[in-house]
């Protein structure tokens, strides 16, 4: 597996073409404002390893913090914008490549081995992995932590395979369809979980009638839009809570909830513990488990195509 990899420092912007031709980009970001330009035709797994990571792809802005990873389809434009002191990890490359990488690894249970849009949890192992591709200093170094990388996200990924099996379809390609057109309806409620969500649009969306939505949409994922909604407001508001000074009451009304009383309700049902508690355990702006990761100065300019790269951790 050859990968190249690419640098982006505080403000710069860049616009990285991504020929699918075998090779897997890895890009590292460091500090507010320096953007990615990724192609069309690009799947990409998006690390923020501190800090905010935005994600702009099929007109929704999705904001990745440092305790989760997005993995972006193919067919999308998509560009990241790191804030503040942000550092983050992509991976990019074109649907053969990926096929190629994903069918090597074995053990995975789809035929047509692709890339599904989804966010996820970002293990402490996958940081690890995701901090060591950022340390990376050699060619070989740098496929085996890319290596690493893709093997635990292939690994998150095997179970949505149980979601598409409950799709309608008479075949994968279809239930996999299906999939996708649900998929992106739960990627907006995940980005706009703070607004009023409609459930006539959201069938809309997914080119359903409201009534066969709500069923095929649970049946699929074994609960209602409803309920996936709340939980992504609650893991919204369980963020802002460590990473922000804003009142409680403030945090319900940022994550969607108008009445403080029942998001409390719901908040302690949710994580076992109120929401004063969460702050005080918590901290303000912490974000667990980071360990920054600090650059060389003789790496050279963004714009320089290299397969080795200069990291250390900060003591």
């Amino acid at each position: 597996m050859l990968v190249h990899s690419r640098n982006l420092r505080r403000g710069v912007v860049l616009t990285q073409p991504v020929p699918d031709d075998g090779a897997i980009t890895a890009v590292y970001g460091e500090g507010g404002g320096c953007t990615l330009n990724a192609g069309d035709e690009v799947a990409a797994l998006w690390i923020p390893l501190h800090g905010l990571l935005q994600v702009h792809a099929s007109g929704l802005t999705m904001p990745v913090r440092a305790d989760e990873m997005l993995v972006t389809e193919s067919g999308l434009h998509a560009k990241a914008v790191g804030h503040g002191n942000a550092q983050w990890v992509a991976l990019l490359a074109g649907p053969q490549t990926w096929r190629q990488v994903l069918g090597e690894i074995g053990g995975t249970p789809w035929p047509d081995p692709q890339w599904l849009p989804e966010r996820h949890p970002a293990s402490r192992e996958l940081r690890q992995r995701a901090i060591a591709l950022a340390r990376s200093a050699t060619g070989h170094e740098l496929e085996s932590a890319a290596a690493a990388v893709i093997y635990e996200v292939a690994a998150m990924q095997v179970p949505l395979y149980a979601a598409i099996a409950r799709c309608p379809g008479r075949t994968f390609a279809m239930r996999r369809q299906v999939f996708l057109r649900l998929q992106r309806v739960r990627n907006f409620m995940s980005a706009c979980c703070d607004q009023e969500v409609d459930n006539d649009a959201l069938a809309r969306m997914a080119s359903y009638s409201p009534c066969h939505f709500l069923r095929t949409f649970n049946h699929v994922f074994q609960e209602t839009p409803h309920a996936y909604l709340v939980r992504q407001r609650l893991q919204r508001a369980r963020w802002l809570l460590c990473s922000s000074d804003l009142a409680i009451t403030e945090v319900a009304l940022a994550s969607g909830f108008e009445n403080r009383s029942a998001f409390s309700r719901l908040f302690r049902r949710r994580f076992g513990t109120t929401a004063l508690d969460t702050r005080k355990r918590m901290g303000l702006h912490r974000e667990g488990g980071y360990t920054p990761v600090t650059r060389s100065r003789n790496q050279g300019n963004t714009d320089a195509k290299s397969t080795a790269r200069s990291a250390a951790l900060a003591p």
